[in-house]
């Protein structure tokens, strides 16, 4: 069970990057730093879309309009926070 849980852990933390990832990236392509019809930096766009979009989406409707600000990030970046710290909390010592 203590694999599971390092596992779990080890999906969360990655996740948690490429949620950090997607943001970054998506302020450097509104601001136009980085060039969006360059192939590599559109696979890495669609790449990371793919990845956080089905987290996201749910949490977009949810959410108000807030004029242009995506908090959405935020939001799912603090799910992610506190599945981790339930498992460090909780689980964990359930398995010693």
């Amino acid at each position: 069970m203590q694999s599971v849980l390092d596992v779990l852990d080890l999906a969360l933390n990655l996740y948690t990057w490429l949620v950090i990832a997607s943001a970054i990236f998506s302020w450097l392509v509104a601001f136009n730093v980085i060039n969006a019809s360059n192939d590599v930096v559109r696979m890495v766009w669609d790449f990371l879309y793919r990845v956080t979009e089905p987290a996201l989406r749910p949490i977009r409707k949810v959410m108000p309009n807030l004029g242009g600000i995506d908090v959405s990030p935020i939001i799912l970046l603090l799910i992610i926070f506190f599945l981790q710290s339930v498992i460090a909390r909780y689980l964990r010592p359930l398995v010693f």
